[in-house]
């Protein structure tokens, strides 16, 4: 298992040096995914080949991740120029979107041949999903690779506009609804981190930077000592705030259960397991910037209140929830204050911890919204009182969905256990032993909470003389998600020296 209790981790820093193959690994992940969402707009082919050439396109993203990881273990950076760069904190959050898209999109061509079959779509609303959910892929990776923090916003407010129209997929009053509440509240975020941009360029600008380099990372990173204090401070709290938004934190977090209790489930797999981590990235970018400027204990104090504030939120929401999409949605609350916790304390340990957290969060979060998702297809219903004896009835769909809320309780084997241990450990070694005191408490009462509503889904009684349904061969992409969850928790190759890497980039130095 990665060893994250420890105190420190040393790793032997990253060289600047290019590769030969530094473009075409940055352009892969890029052209992949919109090429598809293009060749869906354009050509008429097959209704759900778009859809399949997705699960492509998820495929390249991922390897590409993977390439770019083993070049940054070597000592090297992927780039074009100064604009779109993959240093090993894009790698990893390059194999999280792969990783994930590539359930979602499988579990996509399911739902959409569910619901062609069922007669509850249209031609219409088929290839906008075919078009969009690439793009959706297209704008996440966009965002994680851009050295430029004006195209990182740009990326960020586009993966609004893309997903508003598949959180409103169906049409229906209330997913109407959901998709104008998403709208309004990340649009008034988005403006938010647009206002903290600005200011990050104007205090770049007076600080002696260039034009070129006033919104460039890797420069903002090497002055950040030389940014003005009080314009970075009111920056900041602007970007906390607006990128906060978009990973679902309070106080404009109310989006968030309306939003995933009505997009289909494969895309809430994608918004949950990977949108809101993407967001949660940009401020980690920021912090870099930030802390040398304002010191360790201001970002730190900031980033602590919204993280507290959103996970005591969450335990309270969770504990009256009725509805089980939205009690997957709370959870992504949860885990998002987890990792904005690990970005407060801000040391290698804690980046190390937050980016596993990502990880196991983005895949246990995917085949908890799939495997909701069937349940819905089955049950008919998101009322948790409506859906009983699972177990009993449809075993195999039941198992996957019982591993998968193990993995999100933090239970080993599963890596969220590790994650949450070295999380817990950065926080100690840094003396915010009270943060972690109160994380861990509020934690305790999210896992009873999900126990006591989950228990009676999986458990309930069976009437007699009911199907049992114990096929598995579509549950096939969950069951590998779970597999590589449980491999992450207990053995440390194949991320631990990415994640070694990617710390010294993102922690504080």
């Amino acid at each position: 298992m990665l060893d994250l209790t420890s105190p420190s981790i040393h790793f032997s820093g990253v060289s600047p040096a290019q590769s030969s193959l530094s473009g075409l690994l940055v352009v892969l992940p890029l052209a992949a995914p919109l090429l598809v969402s293009v060749t869906a707009l354009f050509v008429r082919a097959g209704r759900l080949l778009a859809v399949r050439a997705s699960i492509v396109a998820a495929a390249v993203i991922l390897g590409s991740g993977v390439a770019a990881a083993v070049v940054n273990v070597r000592g090297e950076v992927a780039s074009i120029g100064s604009t779109l760069r993959i240093d090993a904190l894009s790698a990893v959050m390059l194999i999280v979107i792969g990783a994930v898209g590539l359930i979602a999109t499988t579990a996509s061509v399911d739902f959409l041949r569910g619901e062609i079959s069922g007669g509850h779509t249209t031609d219409r609303r088929v290839r906008a999903y075919s078009v969009l959910l690439p793009a959706f892929l297209a704008a996440m990776v966009l965002a994680v690779v851009a050295n430029n923090l004006g195209l990182l916003w740009a990326a960020i407010e586009a993966t609004t506009i893309v997903t508003a129209f598949l959180v409103g997929h169906h049409r229906s009053r209330g997913a109407v609804e959901a998709t104008w509440k998403y709208l309004i509240i990340c649009s008034v975020g988005i403006a938010l981190a647009y206002l903290g941009t600005v200011l990050v360029h104007y205090a770049a600008r007076h600080a002696g930077l260039a034009e070129s380099e006033a919104l460039d990372w890797t420069a903002l990173a090497a002055g950040a000592a030389q940014l003005d204090p009080d314009v970075m401070r009111v920056a900041f709290a602007l970007l906390v705030l607006g990128f906060g938004a978009k990973a679902g934190m309070a106080p404009l977090h109310s989006w968030l259960p309306d939003a995933h209790s009505q997009a289909p489930a494969p895309v809430s797999a994608l918004m949950s397991g990977v949108l809101l981590p993407v967001a949660v990235y940009a401020l980690l970018r920021y912090r870099v910037i930030a802390a040398p400027s304002l010191g360790e204990h201001q970002v730190r104090l900031l980033l602590l209140i919204v993280a507290l504030g959103s996970l005591a939120l969450a335990a309270s929401l969770i504990i009256a929830q009725s509805d089980y999409k939205r009690l997957l949605a709370y959870s992504s609350i949860e885990h998002m204050s987890l990792v904005v916790i690990g970005v407060a304390i801000g040391t290698p340990l804690a980046v190390a911890a937050l980016l596993l957290h990502i990880v196991g969060h983005g895949l246990g979060k995917a085949v908890l919204f799939c495997s909701a998702g069937r349940i819905l297809a089955t049950e008919g219903s998101t009322s948790i009182r409506s859906v009983r004896g699972l177990l009993g009835r449809r075993p195999a769909l039941a198992a996957v969905f019982a591993a998968g809320i193990a993995a999100l309780l933090g239970l080993p084997p599963f890596s969220l256990f590790a994650s949450e241990v070295g999380l817990a450990r950065a926080g100690t070694s840094a003396g915010l032993g009270w943060v972690i005191a109160a994380a861990m408490a509020l934690v305790a009462i999210i896992f009873v909470a999900i126990t006591v509503h989950v228990a009676p889904m999986l458990l309930g009684r069976v009437a007699a003389g009911q199907p049992v349904d114990r096929s598995a061969a579509a549950l096939s992409p969950l069951v590998l998600g779970l597999v590589v969850l449980a491999v992450l928790g207990m053995v440390a190759w194949p991320l631990d020296q990415l994640l070694q890497s990617a710390s010294l980039i993102g922690g504080a130095r």
